[in-house]
Formats: C-alpha cells, sequence, structure tokens
C-alpha cells in the first residue's frame, strides 16, 4: 500500500448548536474521517484549532479506530460571541502526510442571563410650561443583551399617581415620554416619575425621571379692586384715598415683577401701600366745571417679554360745591324803549349761567337799589327773580327821562351764596308827541292877521314881509341887505389880504437876493410871522370865521364874528340889543 488517500469527512462544513449555559466539560461527538489506506497510511490523528473555548478528544474505538470529541472547555457567553468557528484535521501515517480537515461552526443559543439595564440612573429635563400637548419630553433607553423575546424590552410605570397619569405618557416599545395636557408652573413645578424596563424572561431594572416645568410668561397681571369711593367733593384736598387695589402676577422671576400706572391726563396718582397694594389718591385739586366724572384707569404690566398687561377702571363721580358765581352772558346789558310805553312793557332779558350743579347752580335776579328824580330805581323797571326779564313799572317821557343806568344782581342758590353784578343801559327813545311851536315872531307883533307867507301854529298865527326882487325864480334863495354886505366886505377883506401877503412875498424875495445889511444881524432872534408864506395864509383862514344870523326882516339880519376866532384882532361888535330870534336855521360861512 502506499499512501495515495487523504482523510476525508463525509461533511466538510457542521453547525453545532449549544446553549450559552451549557456545562463546562458537556462532549459532542464528531464525525470520523476516512482514509482507505491502511497500515501507517491510514488515518493515525485528529487536530482542533480556531477557538479556545473548545478542545478536542479522542476515544479508542474498536479495531484501532479513533472517535473525535468537541469538549466544552470554557463557558459560553452568547452576548460575547454569538457564534464560534473551528477547524478539525484529519491527519494519516505516510510520508509525507496527508490532511484532511472539516469546518464545524458552534451557534451559541441565548439563555435570559441578562436584566435590561438602562442608560442612565436618573433623567432630567427642563420643559417650559407652554410646552405643546403631544410634544416628547424626552426618552429613557435600557438595553438588553439577550436574543430574542428575552432581549425585548418594554417600559412602563411601575407607580404613578393619577394626576401624572393624565399628564405624563410612557411609550411602552420606545420609551418616549409625551405630553398628554398642559403644563402650569403655578400649580406645580416639578414631577419625579420611575420607569421600569422589563424583557420577555421577567428581568427588570429601574430608573428615575426628574422633570422640572419652567416658568413662561403666561399669566397677566391680576388686579382687584379692594375697596373704593364712587363719589368725592371738588374740594376735597390733595391725596386724598379714593381706591385701594390689590395687583398680583402669578408668574415668577422678572416674568412677575408688575409696574402699576393710571391713565394720563387724570387729577389722580398711584402710592404704593405694601407689597402688592396700590392706592389711588387725588394729586390736585378737583373741578366738577371741567371734568364731572372720571373714569380712572389703572393699568398693570408685567417683566416679561412681550409684557402681558391687565386694566380696571375705576368709576368717580365728582360732587359739586358752590364754587362758581353766576357770570352774565354780556358784560354789559342795553336797551332802548320808545316813550309813552305801557306800564308793564317788556324792556330786555338780561341771563346769567352757573357753572356748578343743582342748588348751586340755581340763578335769581334782583335789583340793585338805587334812585333816580329823587325816587327809588324799582319804581320805574322791576326784574323777575327766576326769568331775569325787566318790566318798565311805569311810562316814560322822552322830555323827562332820557335813559337810566341800573345794575342787576345775579344770585346762586349755595350756602353761601355767590353773586355778580352787570350794569343794564336804559335808553328812552324820542316819539313824536310835541307839536312845533314858533318862538320868533311872538304871537303879540305878528299883527292883526296872517298876511302873506305866514304859516299856522298852535293857538295863533303871525305874519313877516319879506323884500324879494321881481326877477327872482322860483327856488331862489331870498338872502337880506345886510348879510349881502357883510359876505362882500368880508369877501374884500381877504382879498386885500391876499394881496398884502403877496406883496410881502415879493418884498422878501426881492431883499434875498441882496447882500445883506451889517445891522441886520440884529434881527435874527425875531421870530417871523406866522402867517408868512402859504401856511401862513392856511393858518390864517382856519383861525378865522364868521356866521351871520338870518330873521324874517332883512333889516334886523347881520354878520357876526365870533369873538375868540384869531389872535391880534378887534374884538367883534356886539349884536345890537332887540335882535329877533332864528326863525329857521344858521348859516356858517
Amino acid at each position: 500500500d502506499i499512501n495515495d488517500n487523504t482523510p476525508t469527512f463525509e461533511e466538510v462544513e457542521t453547525e453545532l448548536r449549544m446553549s450559552e449555559t451549557t456545562a463546562t466539560g458537556s462532549r459532542y461527538p464528531l464525525r470520523v474521517a476516512q482514509d482507505p489506506d491502511v497500515g501507517s497510511n491510514s488515518l493515525q490523528r485528529y487536530e482542533l484549532s480556531g477557538d479556545e473555548h473548545f478542545s478536542l478528544s479522542v476515544q479508542a474505538g474498536g479495531e484501532g479506530e479513533q472517535r473525535p470529541e468537541l469538549v466544552l472547555a470554557k463557558a459560553l457567553d452568547r452576548e460575547e460571541a454569538a457564534f464560534h468557528e473551528l477547524l478539525l484535521r484529519a491527519s494519516d501515517g505516510g510520508e509525507p502526510a496527508r490532511t484532511g480537515t472539516a469546518r464545524i461552526r458552534v451557534a451559541v443559543l441565548d439563555a435570559n442571563d441578562n436584566a435590561p439595564a438602562f442608560s442612565q440612573a436618573v433623567y432630567a429635563v427642563r420643559v417650559p410650561e407652554d410646552a405643546p400637548v403631544g410634544s416628547t419630553l424626552l426618552s429613557v433607553t435600557a438595553t438588553d443583551p439577550d436574543d430574542g423575546t428575552y432581549g425585548d424590552v418594554k417600559y412602563s410605570f411601575p407607580e404613578i399617581s393619577s394626576k401624572a397619569s393624565n399628564i405624563f405618557l410612557l411609550e411602552p416599545e420606545t420609551g418616549a415620554i409625551r405630553l398628554v395636557t398642559t403644563l402650569d408652573f403655578e400649580e406645580r413645578n416639578s414631577y419625579e416619575l420611575e420607569v421600569q424596563a422589563r424583557d420577555g424572561g421577567g428581568l427588570s431594572d429601574a430608573a428615575k425621571v426628574s422633570i422640572s416645568v419652567t416658568d413662561v410668561n403666561d399669566n397677566a397681571p391680576e388686579i382687584s379692586v379692594r375697596s373704593a369711593l364712587s363719589e368725592i367733593s371738588e374740594d376735597a384736598a390733595p391725596g386724598t384715598v379714593v381706591a385701594l387695589v390689590h395687583v398680583q402676577d402669578r408668574d415668577s422671576g422678572g416674568n412677575g415683577e408688575v409696574r402699576c400706572s393710571l391713565s394720563e391726563g387724570v387729577p389722580f396718582r398711584l402710592e404704593r401701600a405694601l407689597e402688592n397694594y396700590w392706592r389711588v389718591v387725588t394729586a390736585r385739586e378737583l373741578d366738577r366745571e371741567r371734568a364731572s366724572e372720571y373714569n380712572v384707569t389703572v393699568r398693570a404690566a408685567d417683566g416679561g417679554s412681550p409684557s402681558l398687561r391687565s386694566v380696571a377702571v375705576l368709576a368717580l363721580r365728582v360732587l359739586d360745591v358752590n364754587d362758581n358765581a353766576p357770570v352774565f352772558a354780556e358784560a354789559r346789558y342795553s336797551a332802548r324803549l320808545p316813550e309813552n310805553n305801557a306800564e308793564g312793557a317788556l324792556v330786555l332779558r338780561v341771563r346769567a349761567w352757573d357753572a356748578d350743579w343743582g342748588q348751586n347752580a340755581r340763578v335769581r335776579y334782583r335789583l340793585r337799589e338805587g334812585r333816580l328824580r329823587g325816587a327809588p330805581l324799582s319804581s320805574y323797571v322791576s326784574v323777575e327773580a327766576e326769568t331775569g326779564a325787566l318790566y318798565a313799572l311805569r311810562s316814560f317821557d322822552y322830555e323827562e327821562v332820557r335813559e337810566l343806568e341800573l345794575w342787576v344782581r345775579a344770585e346762586d342758590g349755595g350756602a353761601p351764596a355767590l353773586s355778580s353784578n352787570v350794569s343794564v343801559r336804559l335808553l328812552i327813545a324820542d316819539e313824536n308827541d310835541n307839536a312845533p311851536q314858533v318862538l320868533y315872531p311872538p304871537a303879540a307883533a305878528a299883527g292883526a292877521g296872517p298876511g302873506p307867507g305866514a304859516g299856522p301854529g298852535p293857538g295863533a298865527g303871525w305874519a313877516g314881509v319879506e323884500l324879494a326882487p321881481r326877477s327872482a325864480e322860483p327856488g331862489a334863495l331870498v338872502l337880506t341887505r345886510w348879510l349881502v354886505l357883510a359876505v362882500a366886505a368880508v369877501s374884500c377883506l381877504f382879498l386885500a389880504f391876499l394881496l398884502l401877503l403877496l406883496a410881502l412875498r415879493l418884498r422878501r424875495w426881492r431883499r434875498s437876493q441882496l447882500p445883506p445889511p451889517p445891522e441886520a444881524a440884529a434881527w435874527r432872534g425875531v421870530p417871523a410871522s406866522p402867517f408868512v408864506g402859504i401856511d401862513g395864509v392856511r393858518a390864517f383862514l382856519r383861525s378865522y370865521s364868521h356866521d351871520a344870523s338870518l330873521t324874517d326882516d332883512s333889516r334886523k339880519s347881520q354878520p357876526r364874528c365870533a369873538p375868540d376866532s384869531c389872535c391880534d384882532t378887534l374884538p367883534a361888535r356886539p349884536p345890537p340889543d332887540g335882535a329877533k330870534p332864528l326863525r329857521g336855521e344858521d348859516a356858517a360861512a
């Protein structure tokens, strides 16, 4: 025999399954190798390589046969190595030796020898109180190196309060803790939970979950009015307490810091009384006539970002005091009343307003006492107390009383009462209630009866004679003889004055052309005449005047110069005695 055959295994690859709990020293028979050679060329030995967990044991069989056995030398751990790869060699005794191999794969079967283990003993998380419902707050993680159901971990809350169970939900498969309902920092700011992880074999582990709720500015300041006045007198002193207000914010930190203020333009201010308490007091004197009621708005704002605000409105009515006197609609009243009026006739109405309210604003009128022509004013006129109507108590005569000056007083109903006065001027208007009277000529000098040009008069007629040229046209003015002479004389004098003035001006001009004589220096201090030059003429015309009197007798008509019409002139001649009174009109030239 020659060594021409190699030992061979029937199966070149073999898989064995062993539990990781298999005891050390356990034996597993292996398939033997076949070598058709004989003698020393036949199969001689087996060798095992590949892993320290196994060793090879060869048992002798009948007829010198060798049976290999796989021995577990070291405990298995599936979590350490789930498979072990071994190589079995079979060698003969030939020269050279031939070797055959077979692969052995040992699969380690899992056993529930490991409990789940959390990655952390304590899980901590901070959650804002406005976290949305359904959001995941955190996830816990536990691992189990076992396989299959032994490594399948489920999460749960072993012990939890009913309130916490309504807030948090633990996903058993993933370990995610979700928010079921809204959080409220002001109600509770932290939660301590216990989470358990259990595998399919009943082994478990536990961990703690600490959830801290952080505050957000979700609460507006709360304003409550503990006490307040509904009415206040307008003469209340500054600093009078109107209301006591309590302001509180349930948030914490800067979100709970509150600033209070009042609406602008009101005569009130805020003063801090105690912690979270404020007083609303008057800042200055009130005036009901300017504002009869106030809606005081108390504003509170916290320190959050954005800031939350709250308001409260205090309704306050201002009570009136009598601090305003009646005021008349006009500073002075005047009226015209025709004479011969009926007794009790309405003259005018005075009107006064009082800015106060109620009884303090009720105005009554009365006449201030005085006298006219020796009689009291109350005998001439009267004032109605309620309406201010002024009535005439008698019939007035323009020829006797032409105007009345009186005062009317308006008085309010306050205590003490305030009053004011106004002047009333009553003008009596003249009416044509008197017939004309002829003053000249007197009825005794009028002659026996009416003549040409006579006119009727009361009681008796009169007659006068005037001369007129035959050539006079209709509408021509009858001028008397003395008047014509006076006008002609004045005109001549005026013309002569103008000629004299012209001669003086010409003389002065000629003198100005000649050199001045030495003695002219003595006249330098003498003032010039005010009537020299054009301005002098004007001054002369302004200072000279005359008037003429016309009567129905042309022989008695005469001009008359005013005695103070011009300086440096002779006084005017006095008029002759017995001049007749004016008939119709005076003329000035």
